[in-house]
């Protein structure tokens, strides 16, 4: 469903401020191309009602809309949508409500749960396998440059839990090694948060960012962590690369079987934090989760296993 397909001119004009509003704020590509299009077929939805302005929108309309999507057909899988898909579904109305609160309009209830994530398997590393994936990094490409950025990587996806998006905008200023924390300047939702570094993680960062990241060939035009030769910053599809070429490094079939991402990363970590006892908010703020309920998700792993 995309703002082409509405035949209500309020309504277009709605989802392409949205659109451009999602974009100046600085979300991710991810959400700016799947909100969009969840508000359209929210708005589509409520024209085939003849529903033709937000005000006349009550509970009942958001109710009767939500149970349509539990029933509707999945366009990418058999059965119907998952309960992911429905929660984002679900960011989505929640994001514009924001937008419209934002802007001085009445925004209308939202009178629905959020779902289990019981659908999905969360994939998670094993510690011996977090320890196989740093060793592997040693060999696992031919040229200095590229190893020394491939242990660094692990730091910031494991180590510190950064989601791959933060990764990607990571600064050089943004590191500040006499304090030995990291400033993630772009968080979900557009949240910064400081996140602190350890000793040993803090040399791999160094060693990288002194010792080797000037040999790629975009370094001096570049002021992101990381990079390559033809790029001045990583991008999702380089980040989830490189990972992939760790893990084949480590030529362990248990670990290659697991097919981790990733978003993986930082579900390990909150795992293995959760394993050594560190209480559930602690582990809230290091993630950047903005409520308790995002990270209770890794008791129910715990409970799983």
């Amino acid at each position: 469903m995309v703002i082409n397909d509405l035949q209500n001119d309020s309504y277009s004009a709605l989802a392409k401020g949205f659109k451009a509003w999602l974009d100046v704020l600085g979300y991710s590509n991810s959400m700016k191309n799947n909100y969009p299009k969840m508000l359209c077929e929210f708005l589509y939805h409520l024209e085939k009602k003849n529903i033709n302005q937000l005000a006349y929108i009550k509970k009942e309309h958001i109710t009767m809309y939500y149970a349509h999507l539990q029933q509707r057909p999945s366009k990418t899988r058999d059965g119907a949508l998952s309960n992911a898909y429905l929660n984002q579904h679900q960011q989505a109305l929640k994001k514009f409500r924001e937008y419209l609160k934002k802007h001085g309009a009445m925004p209308f209830v939202l009178p629905i749960k959020r779902e289990k994530a019981n659908d999905s398997i969360i994939k998670v590393a094993t510690l011996d396998q977090i320890k196989m994936m740093f060793k592997a990094t040693d060999e696992s490409h031919p040229k200095e440059e590229y190893r020394a950025a491939h242990k660094a990587l692990l730091v910031c996806l494991y180590s510190l839990g950064l989601r791959a998006q933060e990764v990607c905008h990571i600064e050089l200023k943004h590191i500040h090694y006499e304090r030995a924390y990291i400033f993630v300047a772009k968080g979900k939702n557009y949240k910064q948060r400081y996140v602190p570094i350890n000793a040993y993680n803090l040399k791999i960062l160094e060693t990288y960012r002194y010792d080797e990241r000037y040999k790629f060939k975009k370094a001096p035009e570049s002021k992101y962590l990381f990079l390559s030769d033809r790029s001045l910053k990583l991008h999702y599809t380089t980040i989830r690369n490189y990972l992939q070429t760790i893990i084949e490094t480590t030529n362990n079939y248990e670990l290659k079987k697991l097919a981790l991402t990733p978003h993986s990363m930082r579900h390990s970590i909150a795992t293995h934090f959760l394993q050594s006892g560190m209480p559930l908010t602690d582990i809230q703020r290091f993630l950047g989760h903005s409520s308790l309920e995002s990270t209770q998700i890794y008791t129910h792993i715990l409970n799983e296993k």
